[in-house]
């Protein structure tokens, strides 16, 4: 029985991503699985300027220009300077104190995953705007 191959593209389609996410899953010590655990299409719930929907990219991913910039001008690793610990996005959106209160206003989540998958995009621009890092990042 001869089948057109357009009626394959279902079936090979699912065993590409199949094939993906074999690959993905091997990454867990990567970060970015960790906040992506599954391939596939991924798509904005909200209507964000691209400014915003970049920043909340960079966020996302964990990679800003404030917390990564010192790895091209040769500087030092930035602290956070009321912690003394490194800067990193996670420490900014989730775990600095000096920021619970600006935090607790728009939103409370106890990981980088948990903030992503249910505090709304527009939330966390607000708390980024709040704190004056929205330029720097």
């Amino acid at each position: 029985m001869k089948l057109p191959a357009t009626d394959m593209y279902p079936r090979v389609t699912k065993l590409i991503f199949d094939k993906w996410q074999e690959v993905w899953n091997c990454c867990t010590g990567n970060k970015l699985h960790a906040i992506r655990p599954t391939v596939g299409d991924y798509k904005q719930k909200t209507c964000l300027s691209r400014h915003d929907s970049v920043l909340l990219n960079r966020l996302r991913i964990g990679h800003t220009r404030l917390t990564h910039s010192f790895l091209l001008s040769g500087d030092d690793l930035p602290e956070c300077g009321t912690c003394q610990c490194p800067l990193t996005v996670k420490h900014i959106l989730v775990e600095c104190v000096d920021l619970n209160n600006v935090r607790n206003k728009y939103f409370v989540a106890c990981s980088i995953k948990d903030l992503f998958d249910n505090i709304e995009a527009h939330k966390i621009i607000d708390f980024i705007k709040e704190t004056r890092f929205y330029k720097q990042l």
